[in-house]
């Protein structure tokens, strides 16, 4: 049985397609994204594959007709129009306000030596609203934003005094994405916590939070379908590595990686890492755990350690869920958002949180307490 080449770690579409990985197809659902609304935000848990979808969108916007043969979006797309693509990933935008502003600059120095640039704008938010306004006059046509990963700088900085400093650039940065709205096809901004009183989010009053979106449940991740329709080679060879059934081995899957639940279909959704961690490996271990955290996830454990074991099946407004600022007064906003409660049930506009499966509930209940409780 020939071993394929699975996508672990990448993030570039060109590079995937390119490189002959292994490519479970999202491409209608990066059409519906580009051409359905102007603005919009998508939360998914860290290493989902955010990055990915936001590089597929860039390659779309770019027409990069080339990278899509085979895929579903070449029945749906008849024009692929060349767009200009403004693309930012905050998770280089550093760990401190100076940090962020040196990222920021260095994106602004690269696209106006592309689009040119005008010595009176002088601060970051009147450079990026330059850069948007000529790729537009430049090129004829409105052109995509992309800003993947934007609240890594804000997640960094989380209660400390930066925070409040990158919050302000941010407010600075951002506000053309609105006024300079009629130069623009789509916006599309990833991350994993939704701060909801910077400019992304307080300016840009009509962004649709496509995150509980029913349509796009699937937009990351992985469905059963998906599982075993594109891999059944390595679900085969998996068996046969822990001397298993096929059978018995996608139940164990499902046991440790199945059951996210990103809108009130429930649709179920596998951990697309600890998936391909899995398949890589051989074994059926617990990976997307042991892959890293950040330090607000700390901090909220770490404030809320006794209170963690009964979040299992407690309940949630849908609207507060949805549309609420991340806080450190109640854990269940950031818990949900980072991947460590998921929807179990909805009843009415109430939902039920819980843990999404055993590779999250073992690491909360276990290691994570122990370690936090090691702090008292």
């Amino acid at each position: 049985m020939q071993e394929r080449r699975l996508p672990l770690g990448i993030q570039d579409f060109e590079e995937l397609r390119k490189g002959n990985y292994l490519y479970v197809d999202k491409t209608d659902m990066v059409w519906a994204v580009a051409n359905n609304r102007k603005y919009n935000y998508l939360s998914r848990p860290r290493r989902f594959g955010k990055s990915l979808f936001a590089s597929t969108l860039k390659c779309y916007f770019e027409g990069r007709k080339e990278l899509f043969d085979g895929l579903k979006i070449m029945s749906i797309e008849k024009e692929w129009i060349v767009r200009p693509v403004i693309y930012l990933s905050m998770s280089l935008g550093g760990s401190d306000a100076q940090s962020l502003k040196e990222y920021l600059n260095e994106r602004l120095s690269y696209y106006e030596s592309v689009y040119g640039k005008v010595q009176s704008e002088q601060s970051l938010g009147n450079r990026f609203n330059g850069v948007i306004r000529r790729a537009y006059e430049k090129s004829g046509v409105q052109i995509a934003v992309i800003v993947d990963e934007y609240d890594v700088p804000l997640q960094h900085t989380y209660d400390t005094d930066q925070h409040e400093e990158c919050r302000t650039i941010y407010r600075d940065f951002f506000t053309g994405l609105k006024d300079f709205g009629y130069c623009i096809k789509c916006v599309f901004i990833t991350g994993i916590t939704k701060f909801t009183q910077i400019s992304l989010f307080s300016t840009l009053n009509t962004i649709a939070n496509i995150s509980f979106d029913e349509s796009l449940a699937a937009v990351c991740g992985i469905t059963y379908s998906e599982l075993t329709d594109n891999f059944q080679n390595e679900i085969k060879r998996l068996a046969d590595k822990c001397n298993m059934s096929e059978e018995a081995t996608i139940n164990e899957m499902q046991s440790l990686y199945d059951g996210y639940h990103f809108a009130s279909n429930m649709l179920n959704v596998y951990n697309p890492y600890s998936v391909l961690s899995a398949f890589s490996r051989g074994r059926l271990n617990s990976y997307w755990i042991a892959s890293g955290s950040n330090e607000m996830l700390f901090k909220v454990l770490k404030k809320f350690a006794k209170d963690i074991p009964m979040l299992d099946g407690c309940l949630i407004d849908a609207d507060y869920l949805e549309e609420s600022d991340v806080n450190m007064i109640d854990p269940k906003l950031f818990l949900y958002q980072a991947g460590y409660l998921t929807i179990k049930s909805v009843d009415g506009n109430t939902y039920v949180l819980g843990y999404p499966n055993r590779e999250v509930k073992e690491a909360v209940q276990n290691s994570t307490l122990r370690r936090l409780l090691c702090c008292f």
